[in-house]
């Protein structure tokens, strides 16, 4: 449905509901309001619908094991929804939406592990504050879902001792990236319309693009952090998975607002929006100017041949691209990141520790002496690939160290600069690179190689958006997606973009490992 009809059009009476085809596996949010307004669906039977597929694949069949649980009152909270309806009470954009997420955000009323034994169990004092959020837009939380450990993939692919391993419902062969590679199988897999992600270095991206989706990586301090996890605040954000772009930009809009329990907020007065459909358009890439980092096309064959397609047809809607080629100074990023993040986790995170209960780690080093004495049971399995950089980031720099404050003082904004610079000396409207430059990795593969660098650590030390939307497939039937990266708080424009060159090219790819099941396409 486009996106100028509107989410208030739809579910307030404004609208027109004519007759129409429903089919689970295509519907965006928009598809889902005029069911629910026609009457030919309610929330309950949705999420009926999305508990079937979490039995049928996730516990069953494929077992994707994308979750880590799936929460107990989701019924209670779907009939809720549906009573608010029927008394012409609409919450929010999300009405009636089901929403996974991943399990380094806060639940009042269910744990939130990081994935990890050591917090197995552990109910945080309340929500995090984007999860107040999207349950006051009128989201249902259906699950928590699995995550590469502490948010850290550490030579994993979507693992963690308390979880276990995820798989790629594109392949069952190969894993679904990480950190966020459980939300991003969970969506995939169709088992809600919209997962959370959290990103680091590039967490929501990859994922994404192992499993062929739309989202974000927003402007960091758009969203607020407190109640998650976390692995390095200087680099951290969270942000929406879905399969379009148009799901995408509802929620965004939904979780935006200022945190003073986050202070990087602050930044957001006034730049951001409630509602990010408004801008959406299929006119959006006419005149655009888009720089092309060719030191990240595609290290894959098949990785560059979809690159290649999406830069041609970019061109056919009215993009002009520019080739950028960037310093050495930015190539070798990485170098900021290695001096920054291992220091900040250890304090991070002990911060975060220490709002626990009882009996749970409050230091690194508790950690550190959990993991030596792990003693393996079910569903507890050791991870020692994470728990060895346990050591690393204990060992990191302390926060008041010169070389931390140095790194922190003058890198990020090195950095930030001169992707400002290019973006202004040549007139562009964004950065564009393919958002992994491989497709989903096997999960049997030598972790010991190193892979091809992806351009994603570059949105997470500038703080820049980064819209990802998916662009192809290679010839193995991998997904491929297309990175949008721009300028701070220019979220509006990268999603107007990105919403054009999916509707005039739509790429998404549905698994093979997990099909439709019955009842789900109806027609009113």
């Amino acid at each position: 449905m486009a996106a100028v009809i509107g989410l208030w059009m739809t579910l307030s009476g404004t609208g027109v509901a004519t007759a129409a085809d429903f089919t689970l596996e295509t519907a965006t949010i928009a598809d889902i309001h005029a069911a629910y307004k026609s009457g030919a669906l309610t929330a309950r039977k949705l999420v009926q619908l999305c508990l079937a597929r979490i039995e049928a694949y996730d516990d069953n069949g494929p077992r994707i094991n994308a979750l880590i649980m799936v929460n107990p009152d989701v019924m209670e909270e779907a009939d809720a929804c549906d009573d608010d309806l029927k008394r012409g009470v609409i919450r929010g954009p999300l009405h009636g939406i089901p929403v996974i997420l991943k399990d380094n955000h806060d639940t009042e009323d269910m744990p939130t592990t990081g994935g990890s034994v050591f917090l197995e169990g552990s109910i945080p004092p309340d929500n995090a504050f984007i999860v107040d959020h999207l349950i006051e837009a009128g989201a249902i939380i259906l699950a928590k879902s699995n995550l590469s450990e502490f948010a850290s993939s550490a030579q994993t692919n979507g693992f963690s001792s308390l979880g276990g391993q995820t798989l790629n419902p594109h392949d069952l062969e190969r894993g679904p990236s990480g950190s966020s590679g459980g939300s991003g199988a969970a969506v995939a897999a169709w088992y809600a319309p919209l997962a959370l992600g959290t990103d680091t270095g590039g967490s929501i991206r990859n994922p994404c693009a192992a499993n062929g989706l739309a989202g974000i990586k927003p402007t960091r301090g758009l969203w607020s952090r407190d109640g998650i996890i976390p692995l390095g605040l200087s680099f951290d954000t969270s942000g929406p998975m879905g399969r379009n772009i148009f799901d995408v930009a509802v929620c965004l809009g939904a979780a935006v607002g200022m945190d003073t329990a986050d202070p990087e907020t602050a930044r957001s007065a006034g730049k951001f929006m409630k509602d990010y459909t408004l801008t959406l358009s299929t006119n959006a890439l006419k005149g655009a100017r888009l720089g092309v980092f060719v030191d990240y096309a595609g290290a894959d064959a098949g990785v560059r041949s979809v690159f290649d397609e999406s830069c041609r047809r970019l061109e056919s809607l009215g993009a002009t691209l520019v080739e950028i080629e960037l310093p050495e100074f930015i190539l070798s990023r990485r170098s900021i990141r290695n001096i920054m993040r291992p220091g900040e986790f250890k304090a991070h995170v002990a911060q975060y520790l220490s709002t626990l209960g009882e009996g749970y780690p409050k230091t690194l080093m508790d950690l550190i002496e959990a993991s030596e004495n792990f003693e393996p049971g079910p569903g507890r399995l050791a991870n020692p690939s994470r728990w060895a950089q346990f050591r690393t980031e204990q060992a990191g720099y302390d926060l008041d160290d010169p070389v931390y404050l140095s790194a922190a003082e003058h890198g990020p904004k090195l950095i930030t600069g001169h992707l400002e610079a290019l973006l202004f000396n040549h007139n562009l409207d964004a950065f564009i690179y393919p958002t992994n430059p491989v497709p989903a990795q096997r999960l049997d593969r030598d972790y010991s190689q190193p892979r091809p660098s992806s351009a994603t650590s570059i949105a997470n030390i500038t703080g820049f958006p980064d819209v990802i939307v998916p662009a192809g497939t290679t010839p193995e039937k991998l997904p491929v997606t297309l990175s949008f990266l721009g300028a701070a708080f220019s979220e509006a424009r990268l999603l107007a973009m990105a919403y054009a060159f999916e509707q005039s090219f739509p790429s998404r790819v549905a698994p093979a490992s997990t099909p439709a099941l019955p009842g789900e396409s109806f027609s009113w």
